[in-house]
């Protein structure tokens, strides 16, 4: 049988084979020519039934093939014959066979000298309709019996609705059905090829019920041995889906003969003796597309420009944007915003209803956890640039609010915001002058806000966007590397304090363990109290009942019990060799850094693994990165060690008492403030503008096969927007975080529910909605009062998480790929196209130079001068 690539039924073994590509004999197509130009051939023949079929087919023979009346009974007889089918069953059903019936022989129900072996099908998915075809072959000798034969039942049996190969076929398919085989009554072979005016159910012919479009019947001597070949080669011809569509629309014999002719001329001899026959060539996993063939349509009944323009205006309809639409200047105030706006507006309420998914929820809860990793690490950072003004709940409290009416209302609804590094250094800069020259920053911070906000505007309104077009790959990669390479660095930087206040046990020796103590030293406490009571001149201590008999050992003895808080608060001090032990945490948090890490790439490839059926395979790569962090927090649960946990803040209080929630404009600083600080807000929106518009960019890119189209002019208003209300309330900036964003992307990758066998999923696109980031905002609103939950998180597994979506980042550019190059022979090189038609010196020089602009991209990020790094972009 055939889906795309071919299988066959193991002798013996009772199952089908794995997937391959099929080889045919040069011999046989030379074969299967012949037999199409001097047998039957009957096209759109209008008929209900098998037995219909049959008896035109064995009527309309040439003169000079004509069959005697005899024989075309007997061939008839045999013809509609019930094949054996070979069904694909469960591993249930499998079992349950096994206990209940011996080794199988020959199928009584089969006459005597035919053997109907399983039929072999093949299907090609495409765009107007599936396809499958199968072949059913006889062999053996037949002489006249009277014993009982079964004939193809008119409805499907029950073996044909409950098989569950069915689950593999596209919707829609049609069947097609080879018939080839050696009987001894014949003395010349007998072909016919069929084709059904509309497609009809053959009742229990087929392998699984199907309406059929094609047959193709071989039956000759038995002293011709290529009968087989000849319908391994129609089958294989019928699964091609150029071939297919010359003979659906073959008017006369001559042009089907022209489609053997185009196959031919594609076709690919390999030559014997270099490669084994017997093998079976493993499927690939990618197919090249049929548009890109190099055959032409040997019957030339469509014009090559009707094919153009429908091409053009598949991709000019309004779900299917031009590419680099969103980014053409209308010449009016404003034009590009309401374009985004009318492109929109259509998808908004599919936005929702695509979102009903269980592959949403796993994404909710992965970048919800990231999000407030994220959010806790920014505002700790931002707390120690600006004296606690904006601390870990301004963080949480101004990602939900930004993100949610981001998500509510932008053009791109798949972006994450979060605060950034440059706006990180930026406000550590802002702060130090704020205090070298007595202003306050909130209200000097406020006024910044609101002349960004103003300029952002009139970007958007100058259609500004449009300057994004010239963005190259260049710039893109440089980028999202540099960001990747940011959050694989902090993960580690992260993972490497943990050493400073969880400090490892060099020194420790199992054997000295008797030579280990720690006792709470009381004697800065226990000598005033020991002068008073030797000149009884202070009041007793409540706790002691005869303080004439206190000496200062048995006081020592009473207060052996302290913990090492407790002798802390008492004003003691701790004194022994092993008083600085704590236990392992340091290591045990980089194994649950690293178990998350690998845990999380292990399943999220689980899902192209051999093991376990397809729908499994998804469920478990769609919620990967929760069942790592689950495991990982049942792991640190049951050593119960105290590793460092997600602490989010529990009270709804500025992190400052000093501020409130609303920054006035007027009263703290001189009047011309609000002035001047148009000076540093051009800075801050040439930072915010390609911050935000690259990850944009990127996003957006053609791979991702986006069906909603971008929106970079509303986009860009929403967040210049947000900047006023972020700015009044004294909350951070925020803009689109790359990596994070492209972790959304990737955990709400579509692929084809239904696959034919050996061929891979078929990468559709993203599930493009808005509800997964509002629902993570939302939950990132109610953090404060989900802290009990939260704080059995360990801190080391969502840095492991950290490192994963650097990783996966880094992973889907071009230039990680291009960086092994360098460490590869030519030999062991991939085959790719840009080495086809690039020389190797000039791939290599390439990537120097971005590696070398990468380089100083991070030695800049790294200085006081990281606020010009957009500039630098």
């Amino acid at each position: 049988r055939w889906i795309k690539f071919e299988e066959k039924v193991e002798d013996g073994g009772e199952r089908w084979s794995a997937p391959h590509v099929p080889a045919l004999p040069l011999h046989s197509l030379f074969q299967l020519r012949t037999c199409l130009q001097k047998g039957t051939m009957l096209l759109d023949l209008d008929a209900t039934s098998f037995k219909e079929i049959i008896d035109k087919a064995l009527s309309e023979q040439p003169e000079e093939s004509e069959l005697q009346p005899a024989l075309r009974e007997r061939l008839a007889a045999l013809l509609l014959l019930q094949p054996q089918h070979q069904p694909t069953k469960s591993l249930l059903q499998l079992l349950a066979e096994l206990g209940l019936s011996p080794c199988r022989g020959r199928n009584p129900a089969v006459p005597p000298g035919i053997l109907p072996l399983p039929p072999a099908r093949g299907s090609t998915h495409s765009p107007a309709h599936g396809f499958c075809c199968f072949l059913s072959f006889f062999a053996g000798k037949t002489k006249g019996r009277s014993e009982p034969r079964s004939q193809v039942s008119k409805t499907p049996l029950k073996e044909q609705l409950r098989n569950r190969f069915k689950k593999k076929v596209p919707p829609g398919a049609e069947a097609a059905h080879v018939a080839v085989g050696e009987v001894e009554f014949l003395e010349k072979p007998f072909t016919a090829f069929i084709r059904l005016r509309h497609g009809v159910s053959l009742g229990s012919l087929a392998e699984v019920s199907l309406p059929s479009r094609f047959l193709f019947i071989l039956l000759g001597p038995p002293r011709v041995k290529a009968y087989h070949e000849v319908g391994r080669a129609m089958a294989t011809l019928l699964t091609d889906e150029l071939f297919r569509r010359v003979a659906r629309q073959a008017e006369h014999r001559e042009d089907l003969l022209a489609g053997i002719e185009a196959f031919l001329d594609e076709l690919v001899v390999l030559p014997p003796g270099k490669w084994d026959p017997g093998a079976r060539i493993p499927s690939p996993s990618h197919l090249p597309a049929p548009r890109r063939r190099t055959a032409v349509d040997p019957l030339e009944q469509r014009p090559r420009g009707n094919g153009d323009m429908t091409a053009a205006g598949d991709r000019a309809s309004p779900g299917h944007p031009r590419s680099g639409e969103e980014l053409e200047r209308t010449g009016r105030l404003f034009g590009g915003l309401l374009r985004d706006i009318r492109r929109k507006a259509p998808w908004y309420g599919s936005d929702f209803s695509d979102a009903l998914h269980p592959q949403c929820l796993s994404a909710v809860l992965y970048i919800y956890l990231a999000t407030a990793t994220n959010a806790i690490t920014f505002g700790g950072m931002l707390g120690d640039a600006t004296a606690n003004m904006q601390g870990v709940l301004e963080s949480f409290l101004g990602t939900a609010f930004a993100g949610f009416i981001f998500c509510l209302f932008s053009g791109q609804p798949l972006t994450i915001l979060s605060s950034t590094g440059p706006v990180l250094v930026f406000e550590r800069l802002l702060f130090s002058f704020s205090q070298d020259h007595s202003l306050d920053y909130l209200e000097l911070r406020l006024w910044i806000g609101l002349w960004v906000a103003f300029f952002g505007v009139v970007l958007v309104a100058t259609e500004a966007s449009h300057l994004v077009g010239h963005f190259t790959r260049f710039t893109e990669e440089g980028f999202c590397a540099l960001i990747s390479l940011i959050f694989i660095y902090d993960s580690l930087k992260k993972m490497l304090s943990l050493a400073d206040a969880f400090p490892i046990n060099w020194h420790y020796r199992l054997d000295n363990v008797t030579s280990y103590s720690c006792s709470c030293n009381l004697r800065r406490l226990f000598n005033p109290i020991l002068a008073c009571l030797t000149t009884l001149q202070c009041p007793p201590l409540p706790s002691i009942h005869h303080p004439d008999e206190i000496q200062y050992q048995s006081a020592s003895r009473h207060f052996a019990g302290l913990s090492r808080s407790q002798c802390l608060d008492l004003g003691g001090h701790l004194l022994g060799t092993s008083c600085q032990y704590v236990p392992d945490v340091t290591l045990v948090s980089f194994l649950l850094f690293g178990g998350t890490f690998l845990f999380c790439t292990a399943l999220k490839r689980f899902r192209s693994s051999r093991y376990f059926p397809v729908g499994v395979r998804k469920l478990v790569s769609d919620f990967a990165v929760i069942l790592a962090i689950l495991a990982s927090c049942a792991v640190d649960a049951l050593l119960g060690l105290e590793t460092p946990k997600l602490l989010v803040p529990s009270e709804l209080k500025p992190t400052n008492p000093a501020r409130g929630w609303i920054v006035f404009p007027f009263g703290a600083n001189p009047w011309w403030v609000c002035l001047l600080s148009a000076v540093p807000a051009v800075l801050v929106t040439i930072l915010i503008f390609m911050d935000q518009q690259i990850t944009a960019v990127i996003l957006n890119r053609r791979e991702y096969k986006l069906q909603k189209g971008a929106g970079f002019h509303l986009d860009l208003l929403c967040v210049s927007l947000l900047m006023v209300v972020t700015s009044v309330t004294g909350l951070p900036w925020y803009v689109s975080a790359t990596v994070i964003s492209l972790a959304h992307m990737d955990s709400l990758r579509k692929e084809s529910a239904t696959s034919a066998p050996g061929e891979h999923p078929e990468f559709l696109g993203i599930r493009e909605q808005r509800l997964t980031g509002l629902a993570v905002f939302i939950l990132m609103g109610v953090s404060v009062f989900m802290a009990p939950v939260l704080k059995h998180i360990p801190m080391p597994v969502l840095y492991g998480v950290f490192l994963h979506m650097g990783v996966t980042a880094l992973n889907s550019i071009q230039l990680t790929d291009r960086v092994r190059l360098l460490l590869m022979p030519a030999k062991h090189q991939p085959d790719v196209a840009y080495l086809r038609h690039v020389p190797l010196r000039r791939v290599h020089l390439f990537t120097a130079i971005q590696l070398l602009c990468l380089a100083l991209l991070w030695l800049l990020k790294s200085t006081v001068a990281a606020i010009i790094f957009p500039v630098m972009v």
